[in-house]
């Protein structure tokens, strides 16, 4: 009698693609810039803290999203060699190390550094699993555009982190990573929309078309492009953010029109919704970098 499958044992390798290091790399990056643009500025040990609780929380987060959806990511191209859908490791093993990891990076944010960092570091992990994968996800192509808020948490929680309190720039800060995740995301499921469709995740191409994924790329990048201008409109940010969000907003606002404008996904490799996704990610590095400059150099 065959004996029943059995997932292979998982090395630290399966752990480390649980928490989705590529997505982390910018969590990261936004919480810790938000953390040096406050006018507060922790000790070293303690900055060292609190960015590695906001990666622990992005990371545990991540293994969650993956737990809960092993069925779909079974059935993606892009996900199937996951560890859980590859069979490295079983669902419980997932389950815990999300759970523990979620629950240290809060803990540790509380006693380390401060009780209000770790209240929005446990609702950015609790938004991010509840209301965006168990939520939203598999019922409404609005997905992304109620879900976008989980990913605008860090720089509110460096900020807070540093200062003990939320003001106007981190708020900011948080519009325009919100507004940025729909023409980011819908860029990706534009050229990925046969995977979701395959796997019934009901993302806005597959539901209501490319046409009107197009145009709402469009429509969204009108009020991000404002977000990201409006530190320097309201005297938050100085000249070098202000001259390189102007600069960079402008080349996303040609590369939305050019995926706006298009009638078909059809033709070359590199067409303009891989160019958009691409430079979307860029983007933000550079405009999240360009504030800390901006911050330090005038302030």
């Amino acid at each position: 009698m065959a004996a029943a499958a059995l997932p292979l044992p998982a090395d630290w390798r399966d752990f480390l693609a649980l928490t989705k290091p590529r997505v982390m790399t910018l969590v990261v990056f936004t919480g810790l810039c938000g953390m040096l643009a406050a006018p507060v500025q922790l000790h070293p040990v303690l900055s060292f803290t609190a960015i590695l609780c906001i990666a622990l929380g992005a990371g545990a987060a991540g293994a969650l999203n993956q737990w809960w959806e092993a069925d779909l990511d079974a059935q993606m191209r892009r996900t199937q060699a996951r560890p859980l859908p590859a069979g490295r490791m079983d669902r419980q093993a997932a389950l815990h190390f999300g759970v523990g990891l979620g629950a240290f990076s809060v803990i540790l944010m509380g006693f380390a550094v401060n009780l209000a960092a770790a209240a929005i570091l446990t609702v950015s992990i609790l938004f991010y699993v509840l209301v965006y994968t168990v939520w939203l996800k598999r019922r409404t192509p609005q997905n992304i555009v109620i879900g976008g808020a989980a990913g605008a948490f860090p720089p509110v929680i460096g900020w807070a982190a540093a200062t003990g309190r939320v003001e106007a720039l981190p708020v900011l800060l948080f519009l325009l990573i919100f507004l940025w995740t729909p023409p980011h995301f819908w860029a990706l499921a534009l050229f990925m929309q046969s995977d979701y469709a395959k796997a019934g995740v009901p993302m806005l191409p597959v539901v209501a078309g490319e046409r009107t994924t197009r145009v709402q790329i469009g429509l969204y990048t009108v009020p991000m492009a404002i977000a990201a201008v409006a530190p320097w409109a309201l005297a938050l940010a100085g000249p070098v953010y202000g001259i390189t969000a102007v600069v960079t907003t402008a080349v996303f606002g040609l590369l939305a029109l050019r995926v706006a404008s298009r009638r078909t996904g059809a033709g070359d490799a590199m067409k303009p919704e891989k160019r958009l996704f691409s430079f979307s990610i860029l983007y933000l590095f550079v405009l999240f970098g360009a504030l800390v400059v901006d911050r330090w150099t005038f302030a």
